[in-house]
């Protein structure tokens, strides 16, 4: 009976035993189930990653990539004797460039861009900043105001600007009517009239860059300077201004820049008395017809913009442009 007994008690204590057992088993096999379930579904994540951007991939090589790499190459390359390319190597294009002509054209044009950039400044970063302080309401309303311009093409609206600054525009009327003025002043085709038709086109893109900033501003940080006895002066070049400089920066690159190259503005209301460097490669283009020559200039124009955007990610620590990223 004894026996018995302690072979009835043996058995049943070995029966958890061998459970167990068997209950590892089946967890083990269950987390290789989960894992290949999970590793499954990863896989298809991937690809489906992958077709989804492709596209863009094939996007940005054929519209971007290749463009960019045929301009930089015929930028190596010979005028035709009377029309087309020559593919032999020369750097003559370049030397061109030095020509004191051609620098003056980039002068000129570095001159309007600063100019223009300075007063779009002075404008446009009250605009972006006050923006951002204004409620949810407002700034809808403004957002609304500021893209309204946009919905009609930059051409149309300068021709606007004929009619308000021409002799027996607008803006002469107005002044003659407030006696301010006896004759009509000479605005078209002049060179305030260039600044005005730049600060109209570029000045959303500086307001919209500060106000992208501004918004990520944490006011209590100005509220906190406040506090420790820091003017309201103080406490805006101390706090304010150094947390949206990011966002000023960024509009400075992207009003710089272009108002180096959109030539219909200086066309337009300045009557091509000043040419920039998108007259001269429209020119070269065209009646030129010295392609390699106009590649050339685009070339230094886009390696003149990747510096600036360098020089702003070395400054602010930022990889994207405020406003736009």
């Amino acid at each position: 009976m004894g026996g018995l007994s302690n072979s009835r008690g043996n058995s049943q204590k070995s029966a958890p035993v061998k459970n167990s057992h068997g209950n590892s088993q089946e967890s083990a096999s269950a987390k290789n189930i989960r894992g290949n379930s999970k590793s499954a579904a990863s896989t298809r994540h991937t690809r489906a990653t992958i077709w989804m951007i492709l596209p863009l991939y094939i996007f940005t090589l054929i519209f971007v990539a290749c463009p960019l790499i045929y301009m930089v190459a015929l930028s190596f390359a010979t005028p035709g004797e009377v029309h087309g390319v020559q593919w032999i190597f020369t750097l003559d294009n370049y030397r061109k460039i030095l020509e004191p002509v051609y620098l003056d054209t980039f002068v000129q044009s570095f001159q309007l861009a600063i100019t223009s950039t300075v007063f779009i400044t002075l404008i446009g970063y009250p605009f972006g900043y006050f923006m951002a302080k204004l409620p949810a309401g407002g700034k809808k309303k403004a957002m609304l105001l500021l893209m309204l311009p946009f919905w009609v093409n930059s051409l149309i609206r300068l021709y606007g600007w004929i009619i308000i600054l021409q002799k027996k525009g607008l803006l002469n009327f107005l002044l003659k009517k407030l006696g301010l003025i006896e004759k009509p002043l000479k605005l078209m085709y002049s060179y305030p009239a260039i600044v005005i038709g730049m600060i109209y086109v570029l000045l959303p893109f500086m307001i919209l860059s500060v106000y992208s900033s501004a918004e990520k501003l944490d006011w209590s940080l100005v509220e906190a300077a406040r506090d420790l006895g820091a003017s309201r002066w103080k406490a805006f070049w101390s706090v304010t201004f150094k947390l949206t400089l990011p966002g000023l920066l960024s509009g400075v690159i992207l009003t710089f820049i272009p108002s180096m190259g959109l030539f219909f503005i200086a066309d337009i209301l300045g009557g091509n008395k000043i040419v920039l460097v998108g007259s001269l490669i429209q020119e070269q283009m065209t009646r030129g017809n010295n392609w390699p020559f106009a590649a050339a200039l685009a070339v230094v124009l886009m390696i003149l913009t990747t510096l600036m955007i360098v020089l702003y990610r070395k400054i602010t620590n930022v990889k994207e442009l405020e406003g736009i990223g």
